[in-house]
């Protein structure tokens, strides 16, 4: 599968986990370390996508292109990657986020 491809690229590129999920929360690719659950991780990612919208709505300003979720570890990364798609990035600290910018659209295209 080629999104499968496309996060292991991710992983190789520095990210320590990453997955793809439709808004709804729906896992639609996942690289996670053991232990995590897929339903549940995915699921709170898009919910919390969904109230970044709301506040970004209820401030008449437009929807967030990324959330990040900042701790001692590293940091968590809300992107959308197109229409019907987010794509969920683990980074350790110091990471250079935009080195994984090129696969949001490859993830785009590939989800629809």
């Amino acid at each position: 599968m080629a999104l499968e491809a496309t996060l292991h690229q991710i992983r190789e590129a520095g990210a320590l986990a990453v997955a793809v999920v439709s808004r709804d929360g729906t896992v639609l690719a996942a690289d996670l370390p053991a232990g995590v659950s897929r339903e549940t991780f995915s699921i709170m990612c898009a919910t919390i996508h969904g109230a970044g919208m709301t506040v970004s709505n209820e401030m008449r300003r437009s929807p967030p292109k990324r959330i990040a979720l900042e701790s001692n570890e590293g940091c968590i990364v809300i992107r959308e990657a197109g229409r019907r798609a987010l794509v969920v990035f683990v980074l350790p600290p110091g990471a250079e986020e935009t080195r994984l910018d090129p696969f949001l659209e490859t993830i785009a295209r590939e989800t629809g």
